[in-house]
């Protein structure tokens, strides 16, 4: 059951994200997007990244590798599509929590390599540590959407969100049954977070800017 589990979240984490890829990287629009949530979203596959090699899970391996290489590349467009996000303070104010888990995973990563660690000493607090900052990643996006129902959302995807609930779900499920609170945990929250931003893409009350009337169709 939990290897049917991992494959399942495997497949929805890896297919959520292209909807907003091909919105984002191939048509430009990514308003409504939570820069603070994009980069968290990048240092978080690397820090999964990283907990799979130190577990030997191949699900979080293959999912946080192809997951990781698209979140980069929405980073990227975000990045480009909007200058203002490259000034220094924003950076400070969006990319500095992102970095530092960037740090942590391949801190913990390296004294394995150099200094010989029991790698399970080290995927414990690392696991940790990705479900506590996943948890907190999962809520700039909803509260951005919630705070202000009339901005702009022709950037974000209906479908990446939908299967994001699905995905989450099934990660819930998969870490329930390993036994893994670090990854059900924060699959929970995101499981809710992703409930919430699809309430407000999908629910009647939505108010989309012109150029962001297609955005159903295009996702």
């Amino acid at each position: 059951m939990s290897a049917a589990l991992g494959v399942l979240a495997s497949f929805l984490s890896i297919a959520l994200v292209w909807p907003q890829v091909w919105l984002s990287c191939r048509h430009r629009r990514t308003l409504g997007m939570s820069p603070t949530g994009t980069w968290l979203a990048v240092a978080l596959n690397h820090c999964w990244l990283t907990f799979g090699v130190l577990t030997g899970d191949p699900a979080q391996i293959v999912t946080n590798t192809v997951v990781g290489a698209a979140n980069t590349a929405l980073l990227l467009a975000l990045l480009v599509t909007q200058p203002r996000l490259r000034a220094r303070g924003v950076l400070l104010r969006t990319a500095s929590g992102a970095l530092c888990l960037v740090a942590f995973a391949t801190g913990s990563a390296a004294v394995v390599v150099v200094l010989g660690a029991d790698p399970a000493a080290l995927a414990g607090p690392l696991g940790a540590t990705a479900s506590l900052v996943g948890a907190a990643a999962c809520l700039p996006q909803p509260l951005s959407l919630l705070r202000d129902r009339a901005q702009d959302v022709s950037g974000l995807s209906p479908a990446r969100w939908v299967l994001g609930a699905g995905a989450c779900a099934a990660w819930t499920a998969y870490g329930i049954a390993l036994g893994q609170p670090a990854v059900w945990l924060s699959a929970a929250v995101g499981l809710a977070a992703a409930g919430v931003v699809c309430g407000v893409l999908l629910g009647p009350w939505v108010r989309l800017a012109p150029v962001g009337r297609g955005v159903l169709a295009a996702a």
